[in-house]
């Protein structure tokens, strides 16, 4: 599964909006979306943010 895949899943299960992601990890809606459909990479800051947002590992999983 791609991290995107991965990110959207989780997210899903949070019961999320890429909105309410976004703001929950200080970023913009457009990154989230971008970063789902695997059209940018994220720094691995970004990526700690969202895992923190979402409360579960993603990266390492």
């Amino acid at each position: 599964m791609a991290f995107g895949d991965r990110v959207r899943t989780a997210r899903q299960a949070a019961g999320l909006t890429q909105d309410q992601l976004a703001e929950q990890a200080g970023l913009d809606r457009v990154q989230i979306s971008e970063i789902e459909r695997g059209r940018r990479d994220a720094r691995l800051s970004t990526l700690l943010r969202i895992e923190s947002a979402l409360g579960t590992q993603l990266i390492w999983a």
